[in-house]
């Protein structure tokens, strides 16, 4: 099979190495150029992990903040993302033959969004798990593909939990969807919807909103709040 790998980290590495060992190709890579926090391109030492494995295999690299359907060479079977951040449109999942797959560390649809892990364990979850489903324009939300649960290890921290559990997990669980693909065995299991959750990253600011704020006694006129008695 040849895969268009888009990704970052160590855990995109550890797909590709293991897709190469079960005899599949690798004949693209989107990645950052820099690792998170590192600013000097000139440095090799700096660049993302994923894009530093490419390079000396001559894998063709592109930014995946710039990864467009032209970046997709002709006879791609599989888009793989792996802790991809990077949004595939339409029209570069369609250059796919087979399937646009990604890996998502959470039950879906429960724990939508970037931050699954962190949120899991911020909830105190007992049980959580790995997901790998077909993207679409709407994000995490795809049909499932394979899934399996585990339970979660008590004092377990957002970080061990995805290096000892759920990374190698989505390794076994990437693999053998694409497996499946070769052998033409395409599942695709519907998301309950009223079962989904989404969760923004940590990281972001708190929303602030003061037009979706209704006082008792108040009114909402051109997004604020004006007393009725005024």
């Amino acid at each position: 099979m040849n895969i268009y790998m888009s990704g970052q980290g160590a855990f995109a590495v550890q797909v590709a190495e293991a897709l190469l060992d079960k005899g599949h190709k690798i004949v693209g890579a989107a990645a950052p150029r820099l690792r998170k926090g590192r600013t000097d391109e000139s440095d090799a030492m700096s660049w993302d992990r994923l894009r530093a494995w490419a390079f000396p295999r001559d894998i063709p690299w592109t930014d995946s903040l710039e990864l467009r359907a032209m970046h997709i060479p002709d006879g791609v079977d599989v888009i793989l993302a792996a802790h991809s951040h990077a949004f595939l449109g339409r029209r570069t999942r369609a250059r796919a033959g087979l399937a646009t797959i990604g890996y998502h560390p959470s039950l879906l649809p429960l724990h939508r969004g970037r931050d699954a892990i962190r949120w899991t364990i911020r909830d105190g979850d007992k049980v959580t798990g790995g997901s790998v489903y077909h993207l679409t324009e709407r994000t995490d939300g795809g049909p499932l593909a394979a899934q399996e649960h585990l339970l979660v290890p008590p004092g377990s921290t957002a970080q061990s939990l995805w290096r000892d559990h759920l990374a190698p997990l989505g390794v076994r669980l990437l693999l053998k969807v694409v497996d499946d693909l070769a052998a033409d065995r395409r599942i695709e299991v519907p998301q309950d919807e009223k079962l989904a959750t989404w969760e923004p990253a940590m990281d972001t600011q708190p929303l602030f909103k003061p037009e979706l704020i209704a006082l008792p006694g108040s009114v909402r006129v051109d997004g604020s709040a004006r007393a009725l008695h005024e």
